[in-house]
């Protein structure tokens, strides 16, 4: 009855996200609600003492992150620096190949820490403009936003700044690096699986005489829906849009990346060559946690990237911002939404595995776990990002139930910790993408487009990519260990 208990929970969190709900009232609801039914935790307690515990410390850990990020994005995209990079890769491969270079668009930005939502936004009008020149079906371009937008990028390549590759560095103690061979070949296949697949879904389309097809290309940015979709995710879109008409010349492709590159590039530096030359040995004290530097250098690495990024962003585009106060202001305040978000979901995991029955399940992974701890660690990620329909949220409940016990798993195993840390980021980012996931939605919303016109695809390329990926990096994992 118990396990019963926590099934319905998860099922009716599930459905009420897909009906709109924001997770601010929902995850605490459903908290208290399997709480109640399963008679394992006084409420006020598990309201207080748990959940809201949990979800503080989820936002003292990644806030910067997520501030960091949304201001960014914001300012990639306002400056002109996101339409440049866009713009630049169109020209190199040319209209024939509107495909790629949508995806490779939507990756660039995605790799160097622009939101998915603000890509979204960015890259419709290009792609667009370039499917309908190539008479290639409207349909196919969310799969694309999607296959460049929220898959490799996100959870794959190492030294990604996204959120999905930072959560698991507290609780393994890696970097952002973690295991790069194995995100690189994880990458490479979702990428080629990818292609291959809208390319075969083109061909097909050509042979049966279909083309772009009788399209609104307007980019609804007052539509409703949009906004409702993008909120059910975490992003509240008028704190992203702006008015491209009164935006200044765009600039050169150089600056435009060189804020990408630094974010990169100073994740490695900071990590690889300042993080030795620090005495961190404070951290051991109280006050600060009685931690160490491996549990904070990934995070530290990421927020020092950004903020370079930003920096650097504004000083090669100072006089392109109509006001640069606005944009940071509007970027911090995108970013309460999400980490509330995603926070309100990790206090639910909390109080769900505080539940007496939650010990059955967690036995059963665990019993899997004893077989191999990277395999029970992806179903059980690939299980709570299917149900929640969040990437992050899934992992962190995961992580926060049971991260203690797979590191325990994995020492005993001899698994490296950095291919646990590769796992479960590429786990998170497979079947979050069902369709009840914000980000899908919100694709679907800018591109005029409904499920049943272009879902298959996005599935194709955005779960069962991931998934072969998934499997070939477990295997290699269980033989070869972390590369």
């Amino acid at each position: 009855m118990g396990v019963l208990t926590i099934l319905i929970a998860l099922g009716v969190l599930m459905y009420m996200a897909y009906r709109g709900i924001t997770l601010l009232i929902l995850a605490p609801v459903m908290a208290i609600l399997a709480a109640a039914l399963s008679g394992g935790l006084p409420l006020f307690a598990a309201y207080t003492q748990i959940f809201m515990s949990n979800m503080g410390d989820f936002i003292i850990a990644f806030f910067p992150l997520f501030l960091l990020g949304a201001i960014f994005g914001k300012l990639m995209d306002d400056s002109g620096s996101a339409k440049a990079i866009a713009d630049a890769i169109i020209r190199w491969l040319g209209a024939e190949q509107a495909i790629l270079a949508v995806v490779l668009c939507c990756a660039v930005l995605t790799y160097g820490g622009v939101s998915l939502f603000v890509v979204a936004f960015a890259i419709y009008p290009v792609a667009a403009s370039l499917f309908r020149d190539a008479n290639i079906p409207k349909r196919l371009i969310p799969a694309s936003m999607a296959l460049g937008a929220f898959t490799f990028t996100m959870s794959a390549l190492p030294g990604s700044p996204a959120i999905q590759n930072a959560i698991p560095m507290p609780f393994f103690g890696t970097t952002a690096f973690a295991a790069p061979g194995l995100g690189i070949i994880a990458a490479v296949i979702m990428l080629t699986f990818g292609i291959w697949w809208l390319s075969r879904q083109l061909a097909l389309a050509h042979s049966g005489n279909e083309g772009y097809g009788n399209h609104d290309d307007a980019v609804p940015e007052s539509d409703l829906e949009i906004r409702e979709g993008a909120l059910r995710d975490g992003y509240d879109i008028r704190e992203l849009e702006h008015d491209r008409s009164q935006q200044a010349a765009l600039p050169t492709l150089a600056s435009a990346i060189a804020p990408v590159i630094a974010v990169v590039l100073v994740n490695f530096l900071f990590v690889q060559f300042i993080v030795p030359l620090m005495d961190t040995s404070y951290l051991s004290q109280p006050k600060f946690g009685s931690t160490d530097i491996d549990a904070v250098r990934g995070v530290w690495a990421i927020i020092a990237a950004l903020l370079a990024a930003i920096l650097l962003l504004v000083a090669l585009n100072w006089s392109r911002f109509e006001s640069l106060q606005a944009s940071l202001d509007q970027g911090a305040n995108a970013s309460v939404l999400p980490i509330a978000n995603t926070a309100s979901l990790v206090g639910f995991g909390a109080v769900i595995a505080a539940l007496p029955a939650f010990q059955t399940i967690s036995e059963a992974l665990v019993s899997l776990g004893e077989a191999n701890p990277l395999l029970s660690l992806a179903v059980a990620v690939n299980i709570l990002s299917a149900v929640t329909g969040s990437a992050s949220g899934g992992m962190s409940i995961a992580l926060e139930a049971l991260g203690p016990t797979y590191v325990q798993l994995a020492e005993a195993q001899n698994i490296s910790l950095e291919a646990m840390h590769r796992v479960t980021s590429i786990s998170s980012g497979a079947l979050d993408t069902l369709p009840h996931n914000g980000a899908v939605i919100t694709v679907l919303s800018i591109c005029k487009l409904n499920h049943k016109q272009s879902y298959r695809d996005m599935f194709v390329v955005a779960i069962v990519g991931p998934m072969i990926a998934l499997a070939g990096i477990i295997l290699l994992a269980s033989v070869f260990g972390g590369f």
